[in-house]
């Protein structure tokens, strides 16, 4: 299934996404729900963020390329992370698919971004195994992290940084049959590709963050950078 949420008739509701069309669903996918009946073309619809979180993390350095391409701008060695860098993450920074990234005047030359997976908890829970931890996820979604470097060095935190208005796009919609295995990660700049990297080369799992899953031994790999696309 894929749930997109969405304005119509100057009502916000959930729906299901079948190719090019949108059927209204009454209720939501983190309750009970039952299809209407009632599809238009998704052209219709003014797409919103698919969910807003009560709680928002980020986990970052999560893929070995970037960490090392990264570094090598700078000039160091790679220091590959022991454990998940996980941080926090402001409502207020979440735009829907293809609403305009808005940058601040006062914000250096110095601003990027990047393709992120985005796992959506569908119930609540709380200190799971990791053998379970999946089994809380509702699906997947796409998330820009778009970040103002300058800022990110001189602040002690990354609220600026990370969290500026408009500065975490997500959506279009959520997918809870992705299979993040075979999936990959798509980066666009105005239609053009500039990067295709695998979405699950990741250092720490989505299950477990905390602990190593593989390394990167690709080649070709490339880490993100460019805006995202669905």
């Amino acid at each position: 299934m894929r749930w997109a949420r969405y304005v119509v008739d100057g009502r916000t509701t959930f729906g299901l996404v079948d190719a090019d069309r949108v059927e209204d669903v009454r209720g939501s996918p983190f309750a009970s729900y039952e299809r209407s009946g009632v599809s238009r073309p998704l052209s219709e619809v003014a797409l919103l963020v698919p969910v807003i979180p009560r709680t928002f993390y980020a986990a970052g350095l999560n893929y070995a390329e970037h960490v090392r391409a990264e570094a090598a701008r700078r000039g160091e060695s790679p220091r590959l992370p022991a454990t998940a860098d996980i941080g926090y993450r402001a409502n207020n920074a979440l735009i829907a698919h293809d609403e305009p990234i808005v940058i601040p005047a006062d914000a250096s030359d110095e601003v990027e971004y990047e393709a992120e997976i985005v796992a959506v908890i569908g119930r609540e829970t709380k200190n799971v195994s990791e053998a379970k931890a999946l089994d809380a996820v509702l699906g997947y979604t796409i998330g820009n992290d778009v970040s103002e470097r300058a800022w990110q060095r001189s602040d002690r935190t990354l609220w600026r940084a990370k969290n500026t208005d408009t500065f975490k796009p997500m959506g279009p919609w959520i997918d809870t049959e992705l299979d993040l295995d075979a999936a990959r990660t798509r980066v666009r700049v105005n239609g053009e590709q500039t990067i295709e990297f695998r979405t699950n080369d990741m250092l720490f799992s989505i299950a477990h963050p905390g602990q190593r899953t593989h390394r990167v031994h690709a080649a070709d790999q490339r880490q993100y950078a460019g805006a995202v696309s669905a």
